[in-house]
């Protein structure tokens, strides 16, 4: 069994913080400088990190993770060398991965090869963005076989019913997108949300983590008393991108990334 993200949440708890979980996308602009971003999370705060399996036609992401994709995709980033970039990764850090994308390519790889081949890669959870739960046991149940755990996304409009299914199936966190529609940068999320958030957690059993439009560290600082963690996506790829077209880029990012870190990790009041 794969407990290194619930080793990570039970930490996390009894320290009073919240998880920081940067996603990146694999191969932008290619593997060889993804390798070099796994590290620079890795060692500036980064609790979880999720890296994005490139796809051609990624519908739930926005503008900034489309460019990201089509560049990684231009670059030859394929499954298997995303696999082995993971390996080389885990080789030298224990930060979790979840390995975040569409059924395709994983079906493509084959669903019981591409289990065996993550799990020996060192993944540790695989969040499938247009698998629903109804329909995914077959690969949750040869995932599990392999150690990785499976994570769901629930939303806004997450019925009831909807969210019995997730919670019988999910392991690991509850992915809950803060929007319905696409990711990216947002000045301020829905009104309501915290209310949401409150009522889907109280229904699950496992750690909810709040993604989809955090742009910095003040929206972490809004909602961090509500959840168990928060993923920062849209804001960190452009600021990637921005850094690998300027040879002074690096030292921002690397200033962005500990500010956000830094709004997780705060010690928090109970509510």
């Amino acid at each position: 069994m794969n407990d290194n993200i619930v080793k990570v949440f039970e930490e996390l708890k009894r320290t009073g913080k919240k998880a920081f979980i940067p996603y990146i996308t694999a191969g932008d602009p290619d593997l060889s400088k993804t390798l070099e971003l796994l590290t620079i999370l890795a060692e500036n705060g980064a609790d979880i990190i999720e890296l994005g399996v490139p796809f051609s036609d990624p519908m739930a992401d926005g503008p900034v993770i489309q460019r990201a994709m089509e560049r990684a995709l231009k670059s030859g980033t394929t499954l298997k060398k995303v696999l082995q970039t993971v390996r080389n990764f885990k080789s030298r850090y224990s930060v979790p991965i979840v390995l975040m994308g569409y059924f395709n390519p994983f079906y493509a790889y084959g669903i019981e090869a591409f289990a065996k081949d993550a799990g020996a890669a060192g993944a540790d959870a695989v969040l499938t963005v247009d698998l629903p739960p109804e329909e995914a046991k077959l690969f949750v149940d040869l995932l599990w076989k392999e150690g990785i755990v499976s994570i769901f996304l629930a939303t806004p409009v997450t019925n009831e019913k909807r969210m019995q299914a997730i919670n019988n199936i999910a392991r690991g966190f509850i992915y809950f997108v803060s929007v319905t529609g696409v990711t990216g940068e947002r000045s301020a999320l829905p009104e309501g949300l915290k209310d949401k958030v409150d009522v889907i957690k109280s229904k699950i059993k496992l750690p909810l983590v709040l993604g989809f439009g955090i742009s910095g560290p003040d929206t972490i600082c809004e909602y961090a008393a509500h959840v168990d963690g928060l993923v920062v996506g849209s804001a960190l790829v452009k600021r990637w991108e921005d850094a690998c077209k300027s040879n002074s880029g690096s030292a921002s990012f690397k200033d962005f990334l500990s500010e956000l870190a830094e709004a997780c990790h705060a010690q928090l009041q109970p509510k």
